[in-house]
């Protein structure tokens, strides 16, 4: 078995004149959190919608599970669980309605459904609002709902866009807890992160993206070695490459303040 499940040959994205991701290279393997860091307009989401299929590359490739993104679309879709930084839930209907929803659209056969609905918000920590309505959750409960969307078809890589964006580090650490559960199960996650903390506690290893190309690819402790410091953070690592600091203060907020904050990002990265 070919330990490498996501592979990223040459990758190029154009848009005109501009190129939003130049010629990248990198591959993932079997089981591993692998983080994708970088400023804004870096190329990470860009990335991102090549693999989920959402946009062709200009050229090079993309392999998942060895389906390739662009002539294996459909059954590189039933292997992948995608997370975009969109709100992806329905503040009009129930946690438990929202995970129907996404059981019918993975083909989950019915008799199975039911079943796979509540192991999901139990592992997910959702039992006790199942049948509430969403637009009545905080950040980190739809977070935790829209992974549990993404997970229901058991993929065997899940894909992150900032995942913790507008969360307060107590919804990011409980969000993330979930995420290292799943890893541990086997689910390979691939993940982008405004937060170098994050991506230091979380991932085995970090590609740091600019301007469409990867700066810096290694183990958080492999990069720290990098700049001649093992004993720096990754944000001082980020800096010495980019230049620029990622984090900022942000709180979780209700439905509304989650999908403003999200439209926000999506709109700058």
């Amino acid at each position: 078995m070919n330990k490498k499940i996501l592979e990223v040959k040459n990758l190029t994205k154009k848009f005109g004149d501009v190129t939003a991701v130049n010629t990248i290279s990198f591959s993932i393997d079997r089981g591993e959190i692998f983080g994708v860091v970088g400023p804004n307009g870096a190329g990470k989401t860009t990335t991102i919608k090549i693999l989920t299929t959402l946009l062709p590359p200009t050229s090079g490739e993309a392999l998942i599970g060895g389906y390739n993104v662009v002539k294996n679309a459909t059954k590189v879709r039933r292997i992948i669980g995608y997370v975009p930084q969109m709100l992806s839930a329905d503040g009009n209907l129930t946690g438990y309605e929202n995970l129907l929803i996404f059981a019918k659209l993975y083909d989950i056969p019915s008799k199975e459904r039911k079943k796979r609905i509540i192991d999901s918000l139990h592992f997910m920590g959702l039992t006790d609002v199942a049948d509430k309505m969403v637009k009545s959750f905080s950040g980190g409960m739809i977070r935790r709902l829209e992974i549990a969307q993404a997970v229901l078809h058991n993929p065997k890589v899940l894909i992150l866009d900032e995942p913790t964006v507008g969360l307060d580090p107590g919804a990011r650490d409980s969000v993330w807890e979930y995420v290292k559960t799943l890893a541990g199960k086997g689910t390979t996650v691939l993940m982008t992160t405004h937060y170098m903390e994050e991506a230091d506690a979380m991932c085995s290893r970090v590609a740091i993206m600019n301007r469409g190309n990867i700066a810096a690819l290694g183990s958080p402790h492999d990069l720290k070695i990098s700049i001649g410091d093992d004993g720096a953070s990754l944000n001082k690592v980020f800096e010495y490459y980019i230049g620029k600091n990622l984090d900022s203060g942000v709180s979780e907020g209700n439905f509304k303040d989650v999908s403003r904050t999200r439209r926000t990002t999506k709109r700058l990265g």
